[in-house]
């Protein structure tokens, strides 16, 4: 599993970078600046959880906790949910979708968290 998520971030790191560069030079006359704004947030959100996802798969090495590969998993539906609805929401315009944010914003917290807490209850007991 762990090169699978070295392999899933770093598509992803891909993915960001070229909605990034698309979102500079294909969009920048064809929507407003506010929701220029709106996608670079998606795409900052995006890249760093694609590197924490690649990060998650090197811990993986070192770490066979399930909470690990779930902290993977949860970055690459965050960035699906989060940066996905930015996405959607800077092209379209439909403010409902900013309600949906918060969810993938709720992954990438539980993310974090489960990877706090696997790493710390490992260095309670060294």
């Amino acid at each position: 599993m762990n090169r699978s998520f070295v392999s899933i971030g770093s598509g992803l790191a891909f993915v960001g970078i070229a909605l990034g560069a698309f979102g500079t030079h294909g969009l920048k006359d064809r929507i407003s600046e506010a929701s220029i704004k709106i996608w670079q947030t998606g795409v900052q959100y995006h890249l760093i959880h694609a590197l924490a996802i690649v990060m998650v798969g090197i811990l993986a090495t070192h770490e066979s906790a399930r909470a690990v590969q779930r902290a993977g998993w949860l970055m690459v539906a965050g960035i699906g949910i989060f940066s996905g609805s930015l996405y959607l929401l800077a092209i379209t315009g439909i403010k409902i979708l900013g309600a949906i944010t918060p969810l993938g914003g709720l992954c990438f917290l539980a993310a974090w968290l489960m990877l706090a807490t696997t790493f710390g209850k490992r260095n309670q007991a060294s």
